[in-house]
C-alpha cells in the first residue's frame, strides 16, 4: 500500500495541475497524509528548475496551513478526529509517549525538527502541540522558518545543480535533514546541561 501511496504521488508531478496537488499534498501532510511532500517537490523542480523557488514558496505555504489545521484538530478535536488519524497511521503509541514525557520547551524543539527533517512526523508533533496549547504564534513561526528552510534549500540545491544532484538528494535528503536536526538537538540539550533552561522532558 505505501509503495503504490509513493508511486501516485510521485506520478503527480507530471500532470498539468502539479502546483495544484503540491499544494494538496503539504498541507495533507501535516495532519493526515504519510507521503512528504518533497516526493513531489523534487521532480517538479528537476522538471523546471526556474520554477523552483515558486514551488517552494507554494509547498511553504501549504505545508504552514496544514501544521495550523493540526494544531486546531489537536486542540479542539483530539478524540474525534486526531486520535483516529494517528491510530489509522500506527502512531498513536508515539505520541502518547510525547505527551507524557515532552515538556513545553522540547516540544518547541520537536516543532523545528519535525519541519526540517520529520523527526518525529509532523502530524504527530503538530497535533501534539494543539493538544499542549502551546503558543499559536511561535508555532506558526516555528512551521515557517523550519518547512520554510527544508523547501527553499531543496530548490537552490535544484536550481544550482539540476538533475546532476537528483540521485543524492532522493538517497541522502532524510541523512542531511537528520544530520541538521541532530546539531540542533545536541545544541539544545548543551543548553540545557548547562543550566540556562530547565529539563529536557517532564518525565
Amino acid at each position: 500500500m505505501l509503495k503504490r501511496l509513493y508511486d501516485w504521488t510521485l506520478a503527480l508531478a507530471a500532470r498539468e495541475t502539479a502546483e495544484i496537488w503540491l499544494a494538496v499534498i503539504a498541507f495533507v501532510e501535516s495532519s493526515v497524509f504519510l507521503i512528504p511532500a518533497d516526493v513531489l517537490f523534487i521532480p517538479m523542480g528537476l522538471a523546471r528548475p526556474r520554477l523552483a523557488y515558486r514551488f517552494a514558496l507554494i509547498a511553504t505555504v501549504a505545508s504552514v496551513l496544514g501544521g495550523i489545521a493540526g494544531y486546531l484538530l489537536g486542540y479542539f478535536a483530539f478524540e474525534t478526529f486526531a486520535k483516529p488519524i494517528l491510530m489509522f497511521y500506527g502512531k498513536l503509541d508515539e505520541f502518547d509517549h510525547l505527551r507524557q514525557c515532552t515538556g513545553e520547551d522540547t516540544l518547541l524543539l520537536l516543532l523545528v525538527t519535525s519541519g526540517l527533517a520529520h523527526l518525529p512526523p509532523i502530524k504527530v508533533v503538530t497535533i501534539l502541540a494543539g493538544v499542549a496549547q502551546v503558543s499559536f504564534l511561535f508555532f506558526v513561526v516555528s512551521c515557517v522558518v523550519a518547512r520554510g528552510a527544508r523547501f527553499f534549500a531543496l530548490a537552490w540545491a535544484l536550481r544550482r545543480y539540476g538533475d546532476s544532484i537528483r540521485d543524492f538528494i532522493e538517497r541522502r535528503l532524510g541523512l542531511l535533514a537528520a544530520i541538521v536536526a541532530g546539531i540542533v538537538i545536541l545544541l539544545y540539550i548543551g543548553v540545557k546541561y548547562s543550566g540556562l533552561a530547565g529539563s529536557v522532558t517532564s518525565c
